[in-house]
């Protein structure tokens, strides 16, 4: 199945056709968040290339969070497109669970750890579940996570747990437990996607689609505006 993935969960913006689970071409910006701007860009480029060789596009893969409030509603606005345009359905992916993904392909993690990623959520809190290695299953339900020098004080007397994501820079100061691992550099990306994506069970049609919203987890608070009159 040739699947076209998208991931703005984070102020990382990444697009890819996955073929049978692995990624055969993709476009990324690590680097700044431009999502509105660039996403098109790199899905025009992608379709282009589908056309040149003949791949049709069967589903489009879309990692709905939690994350960017504003991320997400460009990735899940542009992937609704999509899907509507061409008939196709639409697979949600855990960005959590593409985060372990990711984190199993770039280190080397033991099969008896506890994986752990982190999204930034401000402050001292972070977007956070709790995984098991290889198949990267879901034991602990997502929460917004206020983290102290008590966080994971049980799962780190049992088993060694790696922290990785864009929220687990801030855990170093406080967890400092000698089971407590963290791999830097690890961030949600749409070639990473494409093996969740074939064995997602969640699939939804066009008419499902309609009805969609990316998962925040949290209410989106508004800042004040800093522009003179819309305060």
């Amino acid at each position: 199945m040739n699947i076209l993935c998208i991931e703005t969960s984070t102020n990382c913006c990444s697009a890819a056709i996955c073929k049978d689970g692995v990624a055969v071409v993709s476009k990324e910006n690590l680097t700044g968040a431009n999502h509105a701007s660039e996403l098109p860009v790199f899905i025009e480029e992608l379709l282009s290339q589908a056309r040149e060789n003949a791949w049709t596009i069967d589903a489009v893969a879309l990692s709905e969070g939690p994350g960017s409030y504003t991320g997400l509603r460009i990735g899940a606005s542009t992937a609704k497109g999509i899907c509507y345009a061409l008939q196709i359905p639409l697979l949600p992916i855990d960005t959590l669970q593409l985060l372990c993904v990711a984190a199993e392909a770039s280190a080397d993690i033991p099969a008896d750890a506890l994986l752990c990623p982190m999204l930034d959520a401000r402050r001292m809190e972070v977007y956070t579940a709790s995984y098991m290695p290889r198949e990267c299953k879901r034991i602990k339900e997502v929460e917004a996570l206020v983290l102290d020098e008590h966080s994971f004080e049980a799962e780190l007397m049992e088993q060694p747990v790696f922290f990785f994501g864009n929220g687990a820079e801030k855990c170093k100061a406080v967890l400092t437990h000698s089971n407590a691992h963290f791999v830097d550099g690890i961030v949600p990306q749409a070639k990473y996607m494409g093996v969740l994506a074939e064995k997602q069970d969640k699939v939804l049609d066009c008419k499902q689609v309609a009805y969609y919203e990316p998962f925040y987890l949290k209410a989106f608070v508004p800042a004040p505006s800093h522009i003179k009159g819309l305060n």
